[in-house]
């Protein structure tokens, strides 16, 4: 099977071992994946994985129950135990046993085909184009955000980086209606964001004021909490939406001195992202910027790590 594996150094292989369900799972054949910043940090060593690299893909179910059979999906990235506090509790997101679709204990999606359970799958709309679809794990985690903040009338929200995440983010806000502030260093981005009648500021012209009531930081890099922390108000909320594999030195004092509240916002609700997709409440059509081959898969990351696109994909039904 033709997979692109990350063991300290990315590999594109003919001869991996080939998808076995597991009970409980469906085996997949991926027809589109979608290139994440996580994807990036763990070849920087977040996470000390190895494996399949990818989690955002839209499949077809090729082995598993009758039902599912044909069915085009999206699937959700965390697999738990079912049996821990957490689980039990309604969390099953944090669960400490869980595997991870590419990125814990678990092979990804960028691979021809890819193992999940049965309970992850969720059917893809017969309205929504495979390259719509492949944004539903995204969209979820932007979708998050609402759901871990109230968002009161006329909040000030400013969201740091407009790459992948920052993008979906401030589309998410401004359709529940408010104005979110895009700031980034890349003009081009921000010309996309601004089309789509996003309020911009390039990051050389931005002075944070410390006024805005939320800050969503999806920078991908360390340095963004401390510019959060310059742009915030006292007693105001920081969204943590970065991860990365780079430390950086910062001085925790001004989130004592002015009572700020830090929030950490991962997966979201799939259920409302395809919902969102399919009733047009967010238009993606314009964030794709690149797409490769499977057989190309590593260029693929090379491209979306090099700070000019927004989403790349990988065409795996091409092959």
């Amino acid at each position: 099977m033709l997979a692109l594996v990350y063991d300290r150094e990315l590999t594109l292989r003919e001869d991996y071992p080939e998808v076995h369900a597991a009970a409980g799972e469906v085996v997949l054949a991926v027809r589109v994946a979608g290139v994440c910043s996580t994807d990036i940090e763990i070849t920087r060593g977040y996470m000390d994985f190895s494996g399949v690299l990818g989690h955002e893909f839209v499949g077809t179910v090729q082995a598993g129950p009758e039902h599912w059979l044909g069915k085009r999906v999206v699937g959700e990235i965390n697999c738990p135990c079912g049996r821990c506090d957490l689980c039990a509790a309604g969390l099953p997101n944090h669960c400490p046993n869980r595997s991870v679709l590419g990125i814990a204990g678990r092979d990804g999606v960028f691979a021809e085909r890819a193992a999940l359970p049965e309970a992850n799958l969720r059917q893809v709309p017969d309205a929504l184009t495979d390259d719509q679809a492949v944004f539903t794990e995204p969209l979820a985690a932007a979708i998050q955000v609402t759901r871990q903040v109230a968002f009161g009338p006329g909040c000030r929200v400013v969201v740091l980086g407009a790459g992948r995440l920052g993008q979906l983010t401030a589309r998410v806000l401004a359709g529940k209606g408010l104005d979110p502030l895009l700031v980034d260093a890349h003009g081009g981005k921000l010309a996309i964001a601004a089309r789509a009648g996003m309020r911009t500021a390039p990051l050389q012209g931005y002075a944070p004021d410390g006024r805005a009531d939320v800050v969503v930081d999806a920078t991908g890099c360390a340095a963004g909490f401390d510019l959060a922390m310059r742009a915030v108000r006292p007693r105001g909320t920081i969204v943590l939406k970065s991860t990365s594999a780079g430390l950086a030195p910062m001085n925790l004092a001004p989130l004592v001195i002015n009572e700020i509240t830090v929030v950490g916002s991962r997966c979201g609700p799939f259920d409302e992202a395809l919902e969102m997709l399919a009733d047009g409440a967010v238009d993606v059509s314009d964030l794709v910027s690149a797409r490769f081959a499977l057989r190309q898969a590593d260029a693929a990351l090379a491209a979306a790590a090099d700070g000019n696109h927004i989403k790349v994909l990988i065409d795996v039904a091409a092959q």
